[in-house]
């Protein structure tokens, strides 16, 4: 395995910036690019020591003053000796000290290399190496604490036990087929279908965890949606906290959809402010309009924005009736800071919940906020054990049918070997889940999601 360097902070602007090396010849290579101030080599600094030194550029002339720290294998995050250089962040001096790092031996980590060593090391299973990039990308508070609780191994230790009994299984049918003619236990009918079960029932709840996940990593769809001037953009624009839409008294300004992300009440929402639902003659309002209606069929949540000050009108209606193809709905009735027209006693028997917001001044957003944590609590699945990707659903998906399977074949007489080709699927199933089984090809295909340094 060849020595590889990166920078892992990204090659931005910054108060710090760091590079990463890792690999058999780690501790050589940096001997070449650093001088500790103490005038010992940094081999000889106790590990995870920060030790203060000059950073040296391909001509040995000093590039910065930095600090050094050495993780020995198998004490490292990718198992292999590793060492980090913390130094101011310029990128002119990041990518100064990485070339340096290329003239002493290291060549460009890929991405997600250092992670994918963690993996292949045993540093990391397959579901903690996910929840690296899951971390990174976390863009909720929700989102974080599932992805950190996975990285501590969270979503391991829920399914090992499952995959434990699966093999123990196994291994009970390969030896009544292979050995007949030895004393071995009669398996137990019964038994064996009980613990099918257990184990499939367990495998359905972590599955029905999985749209959970992907609310978690990409936001729930989110259609604003309303006639024109109501108020949909002024909305998009409180909830985000910055004008990202324009507003203007004229009917028909927004023409196709504006999509955001933002977090409100903790749930991370795709918010999607559309052109305003009304009968257009213009062609390009039009097709606004449909796509309007196209995003409401899509949403999660539809966002239905009334104007108070005003009655009432056939486009409200058929705002109203686009906002009803999305399976959760939220009437808010804007303006609230004008005089009312709108009974909003009325609109609350016909709609449940109501809330009077004003984009203008903000009032009414908290209640919205709680509003939506209502309608997307966190669940009963702790932190960590959700499915965030399809991979991983994907994978518990293939070991629950495999197990329906067996015990279909259990349950029809079947021999024992066509259960244990069953059993054996689930087990493979589970085994990529982790790691314990993949392709090459699947493997390089998840660390591409990568960032490099990472």
């Amino acid at each position: 395995m060849d020595t590889i360097a990166a920078i892992s902070t990204g090659n931005t602007h910054s108060a710090i910036g760091i590079l990463r090396v890792s690999g058999p010849e780690s501790f050589a290579i940096c001997t070449q690019v650093f001088q500790p101030l103490d005038g010992r080599p940094l081999s000889q600094h106790r590990e995870r020591e920060m030790v203060l030194g000059r950073l040296l550029g391909r001509e040995g002339r000093p590039i910065d003053q930095a600090l050094a720290v050495r993780f020995p294998a198998p004490r490292s995050y990718t198992g292999e000796d590793c060492v980090e250089f913390h130094c101011h962040g310029s990128p002119v001096v990041l990518d100064e000290g990485l070339r340096a790092l290329f003239a002493a031996g290291a060549r460009q980590a890929g991405r997600g290399e250092f992670t994918k060593r963690a993996f292949l090391n045993g540093n990391l299973d397959l579901t903690q190496a996910e929840a690296v990039i899951d971390l990174i990308e976390a863009e909720s508070a929700q989102a974080a604490q599932n992805a950190v609780e996975q990285l501590g191994g969270a979503l391991r230790r829920q399914v090992e036990p499952l995959y434990n009994r699966l093999l123990d299984m196994a291994s009970q049918f390969y030896a009544v087929v292979d050995y007949p003619d030895e004393d071995i236990e009669d398996l137990q009918q019964d038994a064996l279908l009980g613990t099918l079960a257990e184990v499939e029932d367990a495998l359905r709840a972590l599955l029905s965890t999985a749209s959970r996940g992907r609310l978690l990593r990409q936001g729930v769809p989110t259609a604003i949606l309303g006639r024109p001037n109501v108020g949909k953009s002024s909305l998009l624009n409180a909830l985000l906290g910055y004008d990202r839409a324009i507003v203007t008294d004229v009917a028909g300004t927004t023409r196709d959809t504006v999509e955001e992300k933002a977090v409100v009440g903790g749930v991370l929402l795709r918010l999607i402010d559309t052109a305003g639902i009304r009968d257009a003659a213009d062609t390009v309002e039009r097709m606004g309009v449909d796509r309007a209606r196209a995003a409401a069929g899509q949403a999660e949540l539809a966002l239905l924005v009334l104007d108070g000050s005003r009655p009432l009108t056939a486009e409200d209606e058929a705002a109203i009736q686009a906002a009803g193809l999305a399976p959760r709905m939220l009437a808010l009735v804007n303006k609230s800071d004008l005089p009312q027209v709108l009974d909003h006693t009325a609109l609350a028997a016909r709609f449940g919940c109501v809330l009077p917001v004003s984009a203008a001044d903000g009032t009414g957003l908290e209640a919205l906020e709680s509003a939506v944590a209502d309608l997307f609590p966190a669940g009963e699945a702790p932190a960590g054990q959700i499915l965030t990707n399809a991979r991983q659903a994907d994978a518990v998906s293939r070991a629950a049918e495999a197990i329906r399977s067996a015990r279909a074949a259990l349950e029809g007489g079947l021999t024992p070997d066509a259960v244990l080709a069953d059993t054996e699927r689930a087990v493979n199933a589970l085994g990529e889940l982790t790691g314990r089984t993949l392709r090459e090809d699947l493997t390089t295909r998840i660390f591409e999601r990568f960032c490099v340094g990472k």
